[in-house]
């Protein structure tokens, strides 16, 4: 039976053996992956491509694919072949592996609210943000998963294969890279978690000269940039961040949308089967070892966004906002 990251968090860590590690990083591939949807749904609804709200969700969604990327790499590394196409959550619904279970992630369009109750949710660290205090220290859950991944890496000293292993795809400007050496998993465990929460200590990614998810989404909410003061306390003070004209995508209910008009029926098939194609893409691609399926899987992603913007521009039959991909796959 598949245990949830929670549950494989309580396995002493004597007990981390190559199964466990296996595991681990197979539910870490599933809850990077859970996030795309939401994330691409708010980046989607977002009419102006050239703002700096649409800039920031889209470094996002990239980031999230490159640590999805390397996550799959570290599992291919063990001689895995990692499950893309399968397990996807379903929304409204709980993200993977018992992970913030308070939290009820939904697909919706971009608004402050999705943005407070979603987005930065997803990111939130454990012990709350430090953009308003100065030297805290926060005991990230998703950190301390990844730190224990990285522990049984160094504990158990695999041997590490280089068959299948995709590079040279580059993600907002970072490179997926095959992981070789326990370096590599360093390496690649450091980039999740800082481009993810930031450090212990600081809100940016060290090394990556950005902040981490949680606080480019904030600056979105509070409408500005996020900047170090002398005091080294950090304050949402930076110029300013226009709030983005969107398509008004309201909630997907459970299920999905019940008799839905025939142009939103055949719209939604239509993207269904093209992120479908997509996951079947990333499977190919660390299934083969295959560069050119990443590429396509790729290109599928914003192919995705013309298909969704036509749902974008369908009025809900109530006339209180518009329709919008609901990432059923069955």
């Amino acid at each position: 039976m598949k245990r949830s990251i929670v549950e494989l968090l309580t396995v002493p860590p004597q007990q981390h053996d190559i199964p466990w590690l296996m595991e681990s990083l197979q539910a870490a591939i599933e809850l990077e992956l859970s996030t795309l949807p939401p994330y691409l749904c708010a980046l989607w609804s977002i009419k102006d491509t050239t703002g700096d709200a649409y800039k920031l969700v889209k470094s996002i969604v990239l980031e999230e694919m490159l640590h999805l990327g390397l996550s799959c790499n570290m599992l291919t590394a063990l001689g895995k072949v990692p499950i893309l196409n399968s397990n996807l959550p379903t929304y409204p619904g709980h993200l993977p592996g018992g992970v913030r279970p308070e939290l009820t992630v939904y697909l919706a369009g971009f608004s402050k609210d999705y943005l407070e109750n979603v987005c930065m949710q997803i990111e939130y660290p454990e012990s709350g943000p430090v953009a308003l205090t100065a030297n805290v220290e926060l005991y990230p859950t998703i950190g301390a998963f990844y730190d224990s991944i990285y522990e049984a890496f160094q504990t158990l000293q695999p041997s590490l294969t280089g068959t299948n292993q995709l590079d040279g795809a580059t993600l907002n400007g970072y490179p997926i890279y095959p992981v070789k050496t326990l370096a590599d998993v360093q390496k690649a465990i450091n980039e999740i978690k800082e481009q993810g929460e930031g450090t212990s200590k600081t809100p940016e990614a060290v090394g990556f000269n950005e902040l981490a998810h949680y606080y480019k989404f904030a600056q979105i909410f509070h409408g500005n940039y996020l900047v170090e003061h002398s005091d080294g306390t950090w304050q949402y003070t930076g110029s300013s961040i226009p709030f983005p004209d969107v398509y008004p995508m309201t909630p997907i209910p459970a299920g999905g949308y019940i008799n839905p008009p025939q142009s939103v029926a055949v719209g939604l098939n239509d993207f269904n089967k093209t992120f479908a194609a997509m996951l079947d893409c990333l499977q190919s691609a660390w299934a083969n070892g295959s560069g050119d399926d990443l590429s396509t899987a790729i290109g599928i992603m914003f192919e995705l966004r013309g298909k969704a913007a036509a749902l974008m521009n369908i009025p809900l039959p109530d006339g209180n906002g518009v329709y919008g991909p609901d990432f059923l796959l069955a």
